[in-house]
């Protein structure tokens, strides 16, 4: 009985694992974050408005659009590409949207 040489096993192991990783990258499935991907919650301010009294906004839009996706409220960066993100609370409890039937819960 002769011993097999593992380092074939090994070598194909590592290269499985770096060409589906590779794919999965390329096609989008995975996506490597870096810090300056992250859009901070403490960024954004709500500014209540008040019957009567006038506030001031800039006349520049930001570089987000949000959409209202399934009855929550999405971010999408108009400035790096493929950085979207949920608006939550400081709960993690996700902003509904106006007009749009929100899931009641125990119902389908």
């Amino acid at each position: 009985m002769s011993e097999r040489n593992p380092l074939p096993l090994i070598l194909t192991a590592i290269a499985t694992v770096v060409v589906t990783v590779g794919s999965l990258w390329y096609y989008g499935y995975l996506h490597i974050a870096k810090p300056e991907d992250a859009l901070l919650l403490n960024d954004y301010t709500m500014l209540k408005t008040v019957p009567g009294e006038d506030y001031k906004v800039s006349l520049s839009p930001a570089p987000q659009v949000a959409q209202c996706i399934d009855g929550v409220l999405v971010l999408f960066d108009t400035e790096q590409k493929g950085l979207t993100g949920v608006l939550v609370d400081k709960r993690k409890r996700a902003v509904r949207c106006a007009g749009q039937e929100t899931p009641e819960v125990g119902r389908p």
